[in-house]
């Protein structure tokens, strides 16, 4: 048997890991794991609006994957030190103001980072989804994406445990917990799972059981989905908080303004009710504020003690009280409250523990339940004009629904001269409706206006904007009542749905809110300021008569123009400026522009796509430049062969032993890739002429080796075909050795000039 044959025991090397992989950059690995931390980021499309925030995060994730391996060889502590230092780099060039050349963070940076994170923990205790991707917002998900990133790498590609990823990976359900306690759209705990997944099927020595880990995943991801699936509810989900300001009680964490802009908001309405029995048109009611707070706006304080329901109350009828008999079926309402009408007389029909608050008007639990359905026997006051005109008693019982601390001065004077001349609490209100629904009315409706909180900038609304939705209408007529000394809330919940058969269907885009001022002896009265014109609006009868008598007591109509009929307004206020109608602005010419979200999309597929296939290029890359110097001939030639030959063998598994001879890791080649007589006389060959190079100073000419290497290198792929695994991450460039190069070609670690010449053949 010819030497280059004989057989020779396999010895392990400190080159090579148990499973023989080479030991280097951690490409599989460290790729996986910002795929997992980007794939885990789905919950968040479901709790931001639009997809900025998603480039943020890519580039994040991208910068934290590069520094590590970049600093892969410098050890572990300076991939990690480099990585954070790198995440605050990127947050201080993106968002730290006043910075040392623009990425170092100084003093000042550090004070902006500082009200970047109280800015947005303000945003998330009172904000649900979809919020508005501010500043704040955009630099915690930097931040905590890199971060996020940072972790992951740390436990799936350092400390080769990538199971242990899956607890920083949670945290990304984190921030939509804080932001929307609502269930996540199935698609984010698929992508979340399947990240996850990613990170467990491509963990080193996995091979043969990844065909299993990807059935498994599947299975317990659908059997997530099919638990998960019988539980879609719909809610504002409001929080109790444990303090609050003395006298307060708490307040609600999760302010019911912001929910009632997501559900007015989503493209595809839910149903929520089916109701039946209503005697007339009517508000449902969920809950009220009574609390107005400055440029912050309408809070729910916690509601009082009460009777517990369900049961009867203790509610005797008004002068005007028409009772009904009323029956809810929930098809995905689950809540801390329970929707009513008019004044609860009795309620039945639940399961679970609900507790009356008759201050508030609203009913309410101590966690978020989901009644079948609820049978309310309700008092629907229809007073008529003339008798609230007639209202007269004391406002004792309700003196803290007039407060105005820290209401601008301008928004009092404003509805002074508005409701000049009128006498009656009720003739205010009417006065105080008109002005926003009027015929004279600048007001309009529109939900293309910045989310907010009631009246975040009250005057600018009343005098310059004068265009919102049900949240800033209702706000600012309820303190406007309170400026002319009418008891006043604003109440959330819904209209009266539209009629389908036997009963009337109430969505999520019949979600309303308008205002309840308080007339001695007939109680809480419904005024709805917001000028709808899709006829959604419940004209009370009350109002119907104070309209139709101003109509009649009206003169003509004046000329378009005269600023005789227009409302008046205080000197000291801003000039109203023009606003834009709610249409749809016009297609460019050009054609359709791409929306942003898509944009971010289409820039993260190509950046996680364009790093996968990186390793592929480089070997390529490599592969042409060792044969144009392997044909090329001269000191290099042989070595480039060398090292082309093994980084094949390397890409099917089989490494060279650092310890091997030339001649050695020959019978190797021969025996792992079942090489026939034809090549194994090509191998010879290629080891003469590297042994004749490396040795005996006499290298190969032009061509000399072009053919021996190029059968070889057939032969090698005949014999161990390549999966697509392979072809995508090639082993000899995700896989370096640790041993010294004896040429710029010799980069596929072989066992070159140690211990070689005649003496081994």
């Amino acid at each position: 048997m010819s030497p280059i044959l004989a057989p020779r025991r396999q010895e392990a090397s400190p080159a090579t890991s148990s499973n023989g992989v080479v030991r280097g950059l951690p490409w599989g690995a460290a790729l996986c794991s910002g795929l997992a931390v980007l794939l885990a980021s789905a919950p968040v499309s479901a709790t931001i609006q639009g997809y900025t925030w998603l480039g943020h995060a890519v580039t994040a994730v991208f910068l934290v994957v590069a520094l590590g391996l970049a600093l892969h060889r410098a050890g572990q502590f300076a991939v990690v030190a480099g990585q954070c230092m790198g995440v605050l780099l990127l947050v201080t060039a993106e968002f730290g103001d006043g910075a040392v050349l623009g990425v170092l963070p100084g003093p000042t940076a550090l004070r902006s980072f500082g009200a970047l994170v109280t800015g947005a923990g303000a945003q998330i205790a009172v904000g649900t989804a979809p919020v508005a991707a501010t500043p704040e917002i955009l630099f915690l998900v930097t931040a905590a994406f890199g971060m996020l990133a940072v972790a992951v790498y740390l436990a799936a590609v350092i400390a080769h445990a990538p199971a242990a990823a899956g607890v920083p990976l949670l945290a990304v359900f984190a921030v939509p917990a804080a932001l929307d306690d609502a269930l996540l759209p199935w698609p984010t705990v698929v992508c979340s799972a399947a990240g996850f997944g990613v990170l467990l099927i491509t963990r080193s020595g996995a091979r043969r059981q990844r065909v299993g880990g990807i059935a498994l995943i599947a299975v317990a991801v659908a059997v997530a989905l099919g638990i998960g699936a019988v539980s879609g509810f719909i809610g504002t989900t409001g929080r109790f908080a444990t303090g609050g300001p003395a006298g307060g009680g708490g307040a609600i964490g999760l302010t019911p303004f912001t929910s009632l802009r997501g559900q007015l908001t989503q493209n595809n309405p839910a149903e929520l009710f089916r109701v039946r029995g209503l005697p007339q048109a009517a508000y449902l009611r969920a809950l009220t504020l009574s609390t107005y707070v400055p440029d912050v706006g309408w809070q729910a304080t916690r509601p009082g003690s009460g009777p517990t329901l369900p049961g009867t109350l203790a509610v005797v009828g008004g002068p005007t009280a028409r009772i009904a008999t009323v029956d809810v079926e929930n098809v995905g309402f689950k809540d801390y409250w329970l929707p009513l009408y008019g004044e609860p007389i009795a309620v039945n029909g639940m399961d679970g523990r609900w507790v009356y608050d008759s201050r508030s008007g609203t009913v309410y639990t101590s966690k978020p339940l989901a009644e079948a359905g609820w049978q309310e026997t309700a008092e629907l006051a229809v007073p008529s004009a003339d008798q609230l005109r007639k209202a007269t008693g004391s406002t004792a019982a309700v003196g803290s629904y007039l407060d105005l601390t820290g209401v601008d001065k301008r928004v009092a004077d404003l509805a002074r001269q508005l409701t000049a001349g009128e006498d009656t609490a009720f003739d205010k209100a009417i006065a105080l409706q008109d002005y926003f629904t009027g015929p004279t009315s600048a007001f309009h409706y529109s939900l293309r206006t910045a989310p907010g909180n009631g009246d975040d900038a009250l005057v600018d609304f009343l005098t310059v904007g004068k265009t919102g939705y049900c949240e800033q209408f209702s706000a600012a007529m309820a303190v406007m009542l309170r400026s002319v000394g009418v008891p006043a809330r604003v109440a959330v919940g819904f209209t009266g749905g539209i009629a389908d058969g036997d009963h009337h269907t109430v969505s999520t885009s019949d979600a309303h809110a308008w205002v309840e001022a308080w007339f001695p002896g007939y109680g809480w009265m419904i005024f709805d300021p917001t000028p709808l014109t899709d006829g959604r609006t419940i004209v009370p009868p009350y109002v119907a008569q104070a309209e139709a008598e101003k109509a009649a007591a009206a003169p003509p109509t004046a000329p378009a123009g005269n600023d005789a009929q227009q409302a008046p307004a205080p000197q000291d206020l801003p000039t109203p400026e023009p606003v834009a109608q709610d249409e749809p602005a016009p297609a460019a010419a050009g054609g359709a522009e791409l929306p942003p979200w898509l944009l971010g999309l289409g820039v993260g597929v190509l950046l996680v796509v364009g790093a996968a296939l990186v390793p592929a290029a480089l070997r390529e890359r490599s592969r042409r430049r060792r044969l144009a110097a392997a044909a090329a001939g001269g000191p290099d030639a042989a070595a480039a062969a060398w090292a082309e030959l093994l980084a094949e063998s390397i890409d099917r598994g089989v490494p060279p032993q650092e310890s091997d001879t030339v001649r050695l890791t020959a019978r190797r080649l021969v025996r792992a890739h079942d090489l026939d007589s034809l090549a194994q006389q090509d191998l010879r060959t290629l080891v003469g002429g590297v042994e004749a190079s490396w040795y005996g100073d006499i290298h190969p000419g032009p061509r000399d080796l072009e053919g021996p290497l190029t059968t070889m290198l057939a032969a090698v792929a005949e014999g161990s075909p390549l999966s697509w695994h392979g072809r995508l991450l090639p082993r000899s460039v995700l896989s370096r050795p640790a041993s010294p190069r004896s040429s710029a070609y010799d980069d596929a670690a072989a066992p070159n000039k140690r211990g070689g010449g005649a003496a081994d053949v």
